[in-house]
């Protein structure tokens, strides 16, 4: 069962409850353009970073806010944190793991659902939606987008036959399988990382870097190895890579430097292609990528 308004705050942004059972009540934070000379706003989803257990929607608020000034729609989300009180690093199960991200992932297509279902409403162009993540956020926004949403829904597929994002921004994200992503399915991307993350895999190699014989034990490809294998099929691509940083910088680009991701989306809106990679120096040594950061 599901409600639309339940709180407005000062007119800034609207608190909708996109899911809601016996046990748990799913929300976003909608902003809106107040002005706009189009009927239709194109829609960008966020989604927070803790490693599937810790943090809130409201650290994509600024970021959705200073979307919403530029004609976009914008809304951050709460999902499950499934991961909470269990061990997402070496020491966990693969299996919980995996579920963790299924679980969020399946709160972003019943997000993206909501939304298509209000979208006369809410003023929502259905075939311009955007997602956008950080960490376990960056790595649920890559699994909705790739995996097969009739064999990984809880429901089977809640989305409308055919239905892509129109383009994702992904923020030291990784995909467990490269595979997923093919020529029919791939769409525009933006990847930002840290070359050092230790966390999740710049490159291709074990989340947290797990020994083989770790239970937790999880492959991971990371944004050079997705930005690698996109190239290679033709497709928009960008990525930026913080030479010498680690995982903290894994929302780095939705904390400040906005404008790099609004960007990107009207780039994505006008069918302008591109495939670049730019490197910015930190003031820490490189030991995970040298030859990139030269």
């Amino acid at each position: 069962m599901t409600y639309l308004v339940i709180t407005v705050f000062a007119q800034e942004h609207q608190t909708l409850t996109y899911y809601q059972n016996d046990s748990i009540q799913l929300e976003m934070d909608l902003f809106l353009p107040e002005t706009s000379n189009i009927s239709k706003h194109p829609l960008v989803l966020f989604v927070h970073g803790g490693g599937f257990s810790g943090g809130n929607r409201t650290g994509g608020q600024s970021y959705c806010r200073y979307l919403a000034q530029h004609g976009y729609a914008a809304a951050t989300i709460s999902y499950t944190l499934y991961m909470r009180g269990k061990n997402f690093s070496c020491g966990g199960v693969t299996s919980e793991k995996v579920k963790a991200m299924q679980y969020a992932a399946n709160d972003l297509w019943s997000a993206t659902a909501y939304l298509i279902d209000h979208a006369d409403q809410l003023a929502i162009d259905t075939k311009k939606i955007f997602v956008t993540g950080s960490s376990a956020g960056a790595e649920t926004v890559l699994h909705a987008q790739y995996w097969n949403r009739s064999v990984m829904g809880w429901s089977g597929d809640p989305l409308p036959k055919g239905f892509k994002y129109k383009g994702l921004i992904s923020g030291a994200g990784a995909i467990m399988d490269l595979n997923m992503i093919q020529k029919d399915n791939l769409i525009p991307m933006m990847l930002f990382h840290g070359s050092n993350d230790r966390t999740v895999p710049y490159g291709t190699a074990a989340h947290h870097y797990c020994p083989t014989d770790a239970t937790g034990w999880l492959m991971f490809f990371g944004s050079h190895s997705i930005y690698e294998h996109i190239n290679s099929l033709g497709a928009t691509s960008q990525l930026y890579t913080y030479c010498g940083g680690g995982h903290e910088l894994s929302a780095e680009l939705f904390k400040r430097d906005f404008d790099l991701s609004l960007d990107f989306l009207n780039q994505v809106l006008s069918n302008q292609k591109s495939q670049k990679h730019i490197i910015i120096k930190t003031d820490k040594p490189n030991t995970g990528a040298a030859t990139l950061c030269d």
